[in-house]
């Protein structure tokens, strides 16, 4: 498992298409979720059994014929979840989950459909997951002037426990500075001003780039810095007397360090259905899994032909207007208008020649 590093974790930020297998594998804070053994990507690979993993950043599809086929869909990235008919090479007409998703201003849409008849885990552990994820946004993303106080208390996520609560601290960020309080709790930096509660931060360890002591003309102060993603803000505190600044900054920099090494998401989700394996149990299925598949380095390859297939134009229920024809020389036709980046030849490598969506073969 990798460690959490600001600005490098993807996995719930990003779609990626046939991603390299080292990829697949849990980094550290991510959770198994559930595992679906017999999943079809409808939509990219039709008629091709693959293997389905629910993760708390993620969801992950991997053909069973072809491991070094596959997705990785952060639940960031989704637009809209739900279910439609589709025809299925493996099933018929059956109901499929259809997912919408948005990545670098591109939408991808996706089309899973379990082999397995009458099991609905398929669709209930998906949305659930995602239901989960967009409910525990507190502890990834920075908030401004949000409300965080109930009763004059700081209001909790499930996870998060107070360790340390600061008065008489001040908030550098005017010319005369905001007296306020600061609230550290084991998954962020909570502060709010004392004569306004609304003027306040919450800052996730997620999001903290840094954290040093620095002179400023109020003398020495905390400065807090979040990662690029969160916008970059350099946020400054001062706490009196110096002893006090020094424990605030040691137990701010310690939190930090240890919440990196093993971050926590805050994706809660269980489900009657899903039996859970035990931590060792997961780790060893991924593990054994995995090692068993060759490494093969894809970073050189184009995989324009991977993902186009999944482009998708709109929206759900959106009505989108047709690009305009334009002639195209390699066909000698009037064609609809390609998407940036795109060639004819590009859309010719879309289908291989064994008419199968398998990519990369």
């Amino acid at each position: 498992m990798s460690k959490a590093t600001v600005d490098q974790i993807w996995e719930h930020r990003e779609v990626r298409f046939d991603i390299m297998v080292s990829q697949l594998k849990m980094r550290s804070g991510e959770k198994l979720i559930d595992t679906l053994e017999s999943i079809e990507d409808t939509k990219g690979n039709a008629g091709d059994r693959g293997k389905l993993m629910v993760t708390n950043l993620r969801v992950m599809w991997q053909s069973k014929s072809m491991p070094r086929v596959s997705l990785s869909l952060g639940h960031s990235c989704v637009l809209n979840i739900t279910t439609k008919f589709v025809n299925s090479k493996l099933r018929g007409v059956t109901e499929a989950l259809y997912i919408l998703t948005k990545c670098n201003h591109t939408r991808f849409e996706f089309i899973f459909t379990n082999l397995v008849p009458g099991n609905h885990r398929l669709f209930t552990s998906v949305i659930g997951v995602y239901k989960a994820y967009n409910s525990s946004k507190i502890y990834r993303e920075l908030k401004l002037r949000c409300v965080i106080l109930e009763d004059g208390h700081l209001k909790l996520a499930p996870l998060e426990h107070i360790v340390n609560t600061v008065t008489g601290t001040w908030n550098l960020s005017s010319d005369q500075g905001n007296l306020g309080t600061l609230i550290v709790t084991n998954v962020r930096v909570v502060w709010y001003a004392n004569m306004n509660e609304n003027y306040n931060i919450s800052i996730p360890f997620l999001q903290i780039a840094s954290v040093k002591l620095r002179d400023s003309k109020f003398g020495v102060a905390l400065v807090i810095e979040s990662s690029e993603t969160s916008g970059g803000y350099v946020l400054g505190f001062r706490v009196d007397p110096k002893e006090k600044l020094d424990a605030v900054y040691t137990e701010i920099s310690k939190l930090h360090s240890v919440f990196s090494d093993s971050p926590i998401f805050g994706v809660e989700y269980t489900h009657s259905d899903i039996r859970r394996p035990t931590k060792v149990e997961q780790n060893s299925n991924i593990r054994k899994e995995i090692d068993e598949i060759e490494e093969i380095d894809e970073s050189h390859v184009d995989n324009k032909d991977a993902f186009a297939v999944y482009l998708a134009d709109g929206e759900i229920g959106r009505h989108v207007e047709p690009r305009e024809p334009v002639f195209c020389s390699e066909l000698g036709l009037a064609v609809e208008k390609l998407k940036d980046g795109f060639t004819i030849d590009d859309l010719w490598r879309v289908i291989p020649q064994d008419k199968k969506f398998h990519r990369g073969v």
